[in-house]
């Protein structure tokens, strides 16, 4: 993951070469080796989030390499130079706020999806209800499974490559089925979901700056990808509309939250696991200031592509 702000992303050179591993939570993808060249964060903002620690005086600011957040290394070199911790700029003191309420659920699924065509990556980032810290992460870049190699290639380079993140792209995207099967695992892993048990989230909960992700783009990929739509994303929860609820004022998107609460951008906007990251701490700041996040959609169970949105404000 890349949490930057400045000139967003570049390459560094590494020359090492390393095999394809999934993480140890996910089904394993066949093996093959890439020459890494990390795609890297730039230094960390002068002004830290109220919201967040302060960095002790003996850590050493690293950036951190996307390319962690898809395959698995131990290269001492790569260890050294890059910062494999995905909850740095996020972490918290819950006890330092006055105004928590408790929450309904265990776990927040903040979600940012990334493509108009086709999905192109998948992020997801795990927060802790009552402690605000984040537990894990998931992000895999996907790959179209209904565009040619050149149309993929134009693609990728209007949409990653101003943010210099087109090479880990080409490196580490998969199909959408495999994506769906690692973050299954994965959710397996947390005991949030289970193959066998079915239907939703585990005292848990997807929350999205917006319908679109959850609502559209992914049963329209479902579609794409000819599978099933899973039975977890039967509900989410909309952050704009409890936004709306809880301060009493409108915010179309997360760049408007962020400004109207003075949360600084971290990373690039509209790279999906930044805007995670983003969102994430738009999060944190609504549950630090007695936000209670209810599920604000839900699907038609006898007909899923119905939609049934639970919050009369909200918006639209």
């Amino acid at each position: 993951m890349a949490f930057s702000r400045i000139s967003p992303f570049r390459y560094g050179s590494l020359s090492s070469v390393i095999p394809y591993v999934s993480s140890p939570s996910s089904l394993s993808p066949p093996l093959r080796t890439f020459t890494l060249s990390a795609s890297i964060s730039t230094p960390h903002p002068s002004s830290p989030s109220p919201l967040t620690a302060s960095p002790k005086a003996s850590d050493r600011w690293r950036p951190m390499c996307l390319y962690y957040t898809q395959v698995q290394m131990d290269d001492p070199t790569h260890l050294e130079t890059f910062n494999h911790n995905c909850s740095g700029e996020l972490q918290v003191n819950a006890a330092k706020f006055q105004h928590l309420r408790s929450q309904h659920l265990d776990f927040f699924l903040v979600l940012d999806l990334e493509g108009k065509i086709e999905i192109l990556e998948f992020p997801v980032l795990m927060i802790n209800a009552k402690t605000m810290d984040v537990v894990d992460f998931f992000h895999r870049f996907v790959r179209p499974s209904d565009m040619s190699e050149q149309r993929i290639n134009e693609y990728i380079e209007g949409k990653y490559g101003k943010l210099g993140v087109d090479r880990v792209w080409h490196d580490t995207a998969i199909p959408f089925k495999e994506v769906i099967q690692q973050f299954e695992a994965w959710l397996t892993q947390h005991q949030l979901w289970t193959k066998e048990m079915g239907g939703c989230l585990n005292e848990a909960a997807f929350v999205t700056c917006g319908n679109w992700d959850l609502k559209t783009k992914v049963p329209q990929q479902c579609k794409v990808s000819k599978m099933k739509l899973p039975s977890y994303f039967v509900e989410w929860i909309n952050l704009k509309d409890v936004y709306l609820n809880f301060y009493k004022r409108r915010a179309p998107g997360m760049m408007s939250m962020m400004k109207e609460l003075q949360i600084p951008l971290l990373g690039s906007h509209h790279l999906g696991i930044d805007d995670t990251k983003n969102i994430a701490r738009v999060l944190q700041r609504m549950i630090a200031d007695g936000a209670l996040l209810q599920i604000t959609a839900r699907r038609n169970a006898g007909s899923p592509e119905n939609v049934e949105f639970l919050f009369k404000n909200r918006i639209r």
